[in-house]
């Protein structure tokens, strides 16, 4: 009879040398993919809807308003009246000419000629506050102003038209 010899078997080294590369390319596909957040809204709102919507080419020569109430966690330290919101900081009509100026400065001249104003506003703000920033919007010299507003639904939108007829 024979004996048997019990030999050990080592697993084998897992082979690290492609990690990096893999790792790399993973980073610099997030990278690619995603975008930095550059202001931290403060205020809720919803959009209202609208049914003849265009959507806005140059998005360097647009600076964006924000009119809504105060999100939950800011409520306690600002109230639950509308505030317009201008980059990250809370502001009044009167300081919307100023804003406008300081964003078309930091702009290249060609955004300077096709500068938009987008005002995104809650659906539930009273007119006279978005008046208030169109008219500071006239006196600092910015007439080309947009209104950022969600598709409605096309059976919405049908439902719409039945009724009417």
């Amino acid at each position: 009879m024979s004996v048997f010899r019990r030999r050990s078997h080592e697993v084998p080294g897992l082979n690290t040398a492609s990690l990096p590369d893999l790792i790399f390319s993973v980073l610099f596909f997030f990278m690619i993919v995603t975008h930095m957040q550059k202001v931290a809204v403060k205020v809720k709102y919803t959009t209202p809807q609208g049914t003849e919507l265009t959507r806005l080419t140059k998005k360097s020569a647009v600076s964006y308003i924000y009119i809504g109430k105060p999100s939950q966690g800011l409520r306690s330290s600002f109230g639950t009246k509308t505030r317009i919101q201008l980059n990250d900081k809370f502001a009044s009509p009167s300081d919307v000419a100023d804003y406008v100026s300081a964003e078309r400065d930091r702009m290249s001249p060609e955004d300077q000629q096709q500068m938009t104003v987008s005002i995104k506003a809650d659906r539930g703000t009273q007119m006279q506050v978005i008046n208030d920033v169109k008219q500071a919007l006239r006196i600092a010299k910015a007439y080309r102003i947009s209104y950022s507003a969600t598709e409605m639904n096309k059976e919405i939108n049908k439902g719409d038209v039945s009724k009417l007829e």
